[in-house]
């Protein structure tokens, strides 16, 4: 039976060095036309995709590779139920400008769905942060088990917010009183790592209700926020499921406890 934790933690590991040896250099940003996910490819992305898969197939690993630059391959040479979603570099716009705070972003599923997600792994790569998550096994950091805050109100809470849309007055307006009501709001600019933020205590909640997050941005990190204990949902309040596609979007609510998930969406749900 495939390893997939140990694997992924070997991609990972590759990957960040890669990651790190053109980090903050002049040829990080060179562009190289889209990527199956709709943005331009710069090199930073196609050089944390390419030691990826040079380690998927080092390890002789057999899955379906569903990556934000290169869409769907097909890696080893049996036949494999196996999907291995991908962000390789998830901030990239922060590491092309030397935002510390980046990511890489796995996750393993059966089936093509997102609610199919098994394991999965975050990189935070300049701090040498690795979140993992196997379903029903619990959540970790650097192998050391994590669980949400139980902060309940909003006006002590911190609160990521991703408002990168050019529908940002429509997404202000939706959630104007969940604004006003908390004094501290964050967006860091990597949707994984902010998510694995709220599944370990760091904020309390994390709100994307653009309806434009790729699901490979968030496969793995939605994982390791449920088995922390951590709430994600629809902003409907249904529970969070898409094909596990480059191109599938998402939107969702995510949440520390029960009680501070209500009352975000409630205030959603009214304004």
């Amino acid at each position: 039976m495939t390893n997939w934790q140990k694997i992924l933690e070997h991609c990972a590991q590759n990957m960040q060095t890669e990651i790190l040896k053109v980090y903050q250099t002049a040829e990080a940003g060179k562009g190289f036309g889209r990527g199956a996910g709709g943005d331009i490819k710069k090199k930073i992305d196609l050089v944390a995709e390419s030691a990826l898969v040079e380690t998927l197939r080092a390890d002789k690993a057999s899955c379906t590779l569903i990556s934000e630059e290169s869409g769907a391959k097909k890696i080893g040479a049996e036949s494999s139920e196996y999907i291995l979603v991908a962000d390789p570099l998830d901030g990239t716009t922060n590491a092309l400008r030397g935002v510390p705070f980046m990511a890489v972003s796995l996750a393993v599923a059966h089936k093509p769905y997102l609610k199919s997600v098994e394991t999965a792994l975050v990189t935070d790569i300049l701090h040498n942060v690795t979140y993992t998550a196997q379903k029903d096994e619990g959540a970790f950091k650097n192998k050391q088990s994590i669980k949400p805050s139980e902060t309940t109100s909003l006006n002590e809470a911190v609160v990521g917010v991703d408002f990168n849309s050019f529908k940002a007055g429509e997404i202000v307006s939706q959630m104007i009183r969940v604004l006003e009501l908390t004094k501290h709001l964050r967006h860091l600019g990597a949707n994984a790592l902010e998510l694995c933020y709220v599944a370990d205590g760091t904020i309390d909640a994390f709100i994307d209700i653009r309806g434009k997050l790729r699901v490979t941005d968030m496969a793995a990190a939605q994982l390791i926020l449920r088995e922390a204990g951590g709430i994600i949902t629809t902003q409907k309040g249904e529970g969070l499921d898409a094909p596990l596609t480059a191109t599938q979007r998402v939107s969702f609510i995510a949440a520390a406890n029960e009680t501070i998930y209500t009352k975000i969406r409630e205030f959603i749900k009214k304004s």
